[in-house]
C-alpha cells in the first residue's frame, strides 16, 4: 500500500511563506502525475497545483505567481513552496498522486493544516 505523508503546515502571517513537503513510501511520484489540493472549511476540495508525468505544471489562478510545485523522483518527495500567503489560502492541504491507464491509481495524504492570519 502506498503511503503519502505531508509535513510543513502551520500558522503564518499574511505575506509570509511556507513550504509543504510530501513523502511517498514508494517511487509512485516518478510514474504519473502529482498534485496539491486544498480544502477550506465549508468549501469543496480544489486543485492548487499539478505536475504531469511529462513535467507540465498547472496552477489555480488564485495561486499563480505565488506558489511553486516541484518533485524529486530520486527522493520520492514533492513540495509546494507558498509565498505571499493570504488569509484566503487557509485550508487543509493534501498531496496526491494519480495516473495509470491500464491500472489507474489515486493516492492521498492525510492533509496538513495551513493557517494564514491577517
Amino acid at each position: 500500500q502506498v503511503q503519502l505523508v505531508e509535513s510543513g503546515g502551520g500558522l503564518v502571517q499574511a505575506g509570509g511563506s511556507l513550504r509543504l513537503s510530501c513523502a511517498a513510501s514508494t517511487n509512485i511520484f516518478s510514474i504519473g502525475a502529482v498534485a496539491w489540493y486544498r480544502q477550506a472549511p465549508g468549501k469543496q476540495r480544489e486543485l492548487v497545483a499539478r505536475i504531469a508525468s511529462g513535467g507540465t505544471t498547472i496552477y489555480a489562478d488564485s495561486v499563480k505567481g505565488r506558489f511553486t510545485i516541484s518533485r524529486d523522483n530520486a527522493k520520492n518527495t514533492m513540495s509546494l513552496q507558498m509565498n505571499s500567503l493570504k488569509p484566503e489560502d487557509t485550508a487543509v492541504y493534501y498531496c496526491n498522486a494519480h495516473g495509470g491507464s491500464a491500472y489507474p491509481y489515486d493516492y492521498w495524504g492525510q492533509g496538513t493544516q495551513v493557517t494564514v492570519s491577517s
